[in-house]
């Protein structure tokens, strides 16, 4: 990593952690083994919730947006 002379404290703090952060995130995302989400949970299920759920609050925002 290059470093200006000019540059402030905090900013090459930031880019430090950014980056070691980056490191970790992407050797997480290569360990084998952590392919599926949980057994228990179904896609369609967890789909159609969460549409009941977005479909309920546009019922709910339109009964009390009934002067637009």
């Amino acid at each position: 990593m290059e470093v200006s002379a000019r540059t402030e404290p905090g900013l090459v703090l930031l880019t430090m952690s950014l980056h070691t952060t980056a490191q970790s995130l992407v050797s997480l995302a290569a360990e084998p083994g952590h392919e599926g989400g949980h057994a228990s949970l179904s896609p369609f299920l967890t789909g159609g919730g969460a549409l009941f759920v977005l479909l309920l609050l546009l019922w709910v925002t339109t009964r009390f947006n009934r002067d637009r």
